[in-house]
């Protein structure tokens, strides 16, 4: 298993590990961001989460979940696994990055519409 990235430590991009390459390198792993989102509305089962990202392994699934938990993002409840706190500002935090990724998709489906 590889070792959850966390700040001060080397990461990817990063020997010093400054804190948002520590997270870059977290989210940026396979099924870490989607993951993460299908856990915002609230708790959900490991099978659940497996129907709902196609082409998850469980094995996969099972590191991400244990990755994401290490760092204090999720935590498994009696419900199935849940956002932490932090991960519920975490998630919050992306919102403005999933608006400007939405403007980008526009603004390549349709040249005219870049600004500047």
């Amino acid at each position: 298993m590889t070792r959850t990235p966390r700040p001060g430590a080397p990461v990817r991009g990063s020997r010093t590990g400054r804190p948002i390459m520590a997270a870059l390198d977290l989210l940026g792993r396979r099924w870490a961001l989607r993951l993460l989102w299908e856990l915002h509305a609230g708790p959900v089962g490991p099978r659940a989460l497996l129907s709902r990202c196609e082409g998850l392994s469980s094995s996969v699934l099972y590191q991400r979940l244990a990755e994401l938990g290490d760092a204090g993002l999720v935590a498994r409840t009696e419900a199935g696994y849940a956002l932490t706190a932090l991960g519920a500002d975490l998630v919050r935090a992306l919102g403005p990055l999933d608006a400007w990724s939405e403007r980008w998709s526009r603004a390549l489906e349709d040249p005219g519409a870049r600004e500047g």
